[in-house]
Formats: structure tokens, sequence, C-alpha cells
């Protein structure tokens, strides 16, 4: 395949990511690639369920339209089915299958042939991790933001920081894409003063874990909910940050900031640390 020119400068490049399910794979896979080109930018499009030859050739066509002598776009893949798989190859952007590329040399490796089944690349197949991942979420939803302090020995995690550091998005995706239980707290003006963690968690600080971030990102957050607030003012967000890694340091709780880092990335520390075990 002949490719186009590079692009004139500043023109968004199509990425689309294609999927026979949700296509959160395609999607995450995708963006960790095109993220290695930050001075690109990009046109981004998730196209899940493609299911049958009918679509992916209709899918074929609209991405081939896409297509001009200087624009060429990235189609980034995670279908299963052979003959679905075998129509989307024939666009004329520029085809990176991230599941059949690498399905070959699995199989030889184990010398099994591979299922091509898209519910069991989801979990779907797998019944009882669907119905504790729907536990999980039930679980956080129960315990966000202390609105329940029952059945906190049973959480896997409990997320601690002060309000609007991400608390929330968190606990949700980490009972989502890993099945975990996860409550979270708040801290407020009283465990500060009283560099106690609070009365409800105090019994399990080796299963916390603090949310930091920086007090001009958590200003401009809380100013977005309550602006001109004390709430959300420089000196109060900063003194609530400074004494937050105060307690996490006199409690030995691990944290990190969210200013900076997706949930994505703050899930994955999290995950290492508890799999480093007990502090």
């Amino acid at each position: 395949m002949t490719l186009p020119p590079p692009p004139a400068s500043g023109v968004p490049t199509p990425a689309f990511f294609l999927a026979g399910g949700t296509g959160i794979s395609a999607e995450t896979l995708g963006i960790m690639i095109i993220k290695q080109f930050p001075s690109v930018p990009f046109n981004v499009r998730k196209i899940p369920f493609i299911t049958t030859v009918e679509r992916a050739q209709e899918i074929v066509v609209l991405m081939d339209a896409v297509r001009t002598e200087t624009v060429q776009p990235l189609v980034f893949s995670t279908v299963a089915d052979e003959a679905v798989r075998a129509v989307l190859q024939q666009t004329t952007c520029a085809f990176i299958d991230l599941f059949g590329s690498h399905l070959d040399t699995v199989e030889r490796v184990l010398h099994v042939n591979a299922a091509h089944n898209v519910g069991s690349i989801h979990g779907v197949g797998d019944q009882g991790l669907y119905e504790a991942r729907m536990k999980a979420i039930d679980y956080a939803m129960e315990h966000d933001d202390a609105q329940s302090v029952k059945k906190l020995d049973q959480a896997d995690l409990i997320l601690i920081a002060p309000s609007r550091c991400g608390k929330t998005p968190t606990s949700m995706y980490l009972a989502l894409q890993h099945g975990l239980k996860v409550a979270n707290y708040p801290l407020v003006e009283e465990d500060f003063e009283s560099h106690q963690l609070p009365a409800p968690i105090r019994a399990y600080p080796s299963k916390c874990f603090g949310i930091t971030s920086t007090a001009a990102r958590l200003s401009q957050v809380r100013g977005e909910r309550r602006p001109g607030s004390r709430y959300a003012s420089m000196a109060q967000v900063t003194y609530e940050l400074r004494r937050a890694e105060t307690l996490y340091a006199m409690h030995r709780i691990p944290y990190v900031s969210s200013a900076s880092m997706s949930v994505e990335e703050m899930a994955a520390l999290i995950l290492q640390s508890m799999e480093n075990g007990p502090r």
C-alpha cells in the first residue's frame, strides 16, 4: 500500500478503534499508541459491536471515504471473528490488527487453536467473574463517599482523600475492571486536626490508599462546583493537601496524585501496591 504524504500541519489524523465487543480494549490500546505522538492532532472514533460481515463492509466504506491524498487514517482493531476481520483488512487505511497479529504467535506456542470468542475476551463468558464485578460495583456505590460504613471488613481497598481528588471514579474503575470491592472515605477538617484516621476506618489502615492532588488543580475542580467559596480557595486546598499527606505518612499509607494521572494509571499503581502485600 502506498502511503500518502504527511498531512498539513494542524490537520487531525483520523483514528478508528474497531471492536467486536464494547471497544474498551481497542480504545485503550489505540490511545496508548497515538499518545506516543504528542505533536500530531488526532480525530478519534470508536466503532464497537462489529459482529457481521455486512457491518464490516459498511465500516470499510465509511473509513475509506475519509482517506484522501494527504490524510491517511489509522485503524486499530481488536475484532476476533476471522471472517469479519478479513473484510476490515480490505480497507485502504493503515490497519493495525491488535488481535490477530499476535494470536498466531500464541497459537504456535500453545499448540492450540484459539476460540475466537468475543465474549471470553470481555469476561462475559465467565459467569462467576461477571457476577463478582457486578457485586463489586454495588459495593462501591453503596460505600461511595462514606454513605455506608457497614461491611468495611469486606472491602478489598479503602480510598481516602480530601474532597474532589478523584475517589469515586477510581473506585468505580477498580470495581468494573478488576472486580475489587472498594470503599471510599473523605478526609475532613476534624481528621486533619486530630491526625487520626476517621473512626469508621481506623481499624483498617492496611486496606487504605490515599489520593492527593496539586493545589492549583484541586482549587480549579472545586471552583467548578462552588465558585468563589472558601472550599475552593487556594489557602484551603493547600492546607488540606498538606495535612492529608502528613496523615498518610504517619499511618504508612501509600498515596498517588490524581493531578496528572488518568484513572487507569492510578488504578495500575494501586494494584501494584496491593500486590506488594501488607505495609
